[in-house]
């Protein structure tokens, strides 16, 4: 059995639909991300999953225990990032981490070696309010009192959102540790440069599953003509190149357009056609798709 199988979820608030049929298998020991913009429904989703909120339709079971009838074994097997910081910001890191153990019926020591390497780098500060802590040490901070009780499977909501670059590497790190003691983790994140240190991905956008595999096998499987070109005015240059038929969509990436056109052509070509215009400064190139390109050709597809 799946740690966390979902089947048809559908959830709505009012008119607004957050969630639309959703359906996923995740094995034990993978990590996976949940990849899309803010309110494509990855909130909803993980609030389901942690028995936060009742679906409307469809059903889901994490580690064999439904997500409504079994809440209670499911809360024990369970931890949960929220977005949000949401730890007590007038107790100090220790007394934070002391209140999530004694909840659980645990202590910071029968668990310590599942906390170590994160929990040594706040160590240092941790007669320090909550409150009073920087972005990537209230991640850590949140992360040790997720991790304090030795979950089965661990659900992390945006995580990395409003925090240094830095710490984010540090976090993804402490990630694979974690995977490699066998959790569980599910991941959900704004961020596509992120989805490549997953297993599997599922991109999400309006509530919607856009497709679901391996970010190697997403690249691989994109057959699309792509290009990245660029000029001196660049402006002028998006609104001519979809102007052509041959265009199949055309969207800014840096200081780059990125160009899926309807066939393939050669890239010499391309750029003749764009001197022929009377463009300067160009560069054209064929490339590889990122997982945001992929994503933003589905969205278009799909949605």
């Amino acid at each position: 059995m799946p740690a966390i199988s979902i089947h048809s979820i559908s959830k709505s608030f009012g008119e607004v639909k957050a969630l639309q049929n959703i359906s996923l298998n995740i094995e034990e020991g993978e990590l996976f991300g949940l990849i899309g913009p803010d309110g494509a429904g990855k909130s909803t989703l993980f609030r389901i999953l942690t028995t936060l909120l009742i679906p409307d339709a469809g059903e889901a079971f994490v580690t064999g225990s439904h997500s409504v009838y079994d809440f209670k074994e499911i809360r024990k097997k369970v931890g949960y990032m929220p977005g949000k910081f949401s730890l007590y910001q007038d107790l100090s890191i220790e007394e934070n981490l002391t209140f999530f153990a004694t909840i659980f019926g645990t202590t910071i020591e029968e668990n310590y070696d599942l906390i170590k390497d994160i929990y040594v780098q706040i160590e240092p500060f941790k007669k320090r309010y909550a409150g009073k802590l920087s972005g990537g040490m209230k991640q850590k901070l949140a992360l040790c009192c997720a991790l304090i009780h030795k979950p089965e499977v661990l659900f992390l909501d945006e995580p990395t959102t409003g925090v240094d670059a830095v710490s984010r590497k540090e976090f993804w790190e402490m990630l694979k540790k974690l995977k490699s003691k066998g959790i569980t983790i599910m991941v959900s994140t704004p961020y596509m440069d992120e989805a490549t240190l997953c297993d599997r991905i599922a991109l999400i956008q309006r509530g919607k599953i856009l497709t679901v595999d391996s970010p190697e096998n997403l690249v691989t499987n994109f057959k699309k003509p792509l290009y990245a070109l660029k000029s001196d005015d660049f402006y002028s240059l998006l609104k001519y190149l979809k102007t052509l038929p041959s265009t199949k969509s055309v969207l800014p990436f840096g200081e780059f357009l990125h160009l899926i056109r309807k066939d393939e052509t050669d890239e010499k070509k391309i750029e003749k056609e764009i001197l022929s215009q009377s463009f300067s400064g160009v560069e054209v190139k064929r490339i590889s798709p990122s997982v945001e390109d992929i994503f933003l050709d589905l969205e278009e597809v799909k949605v």
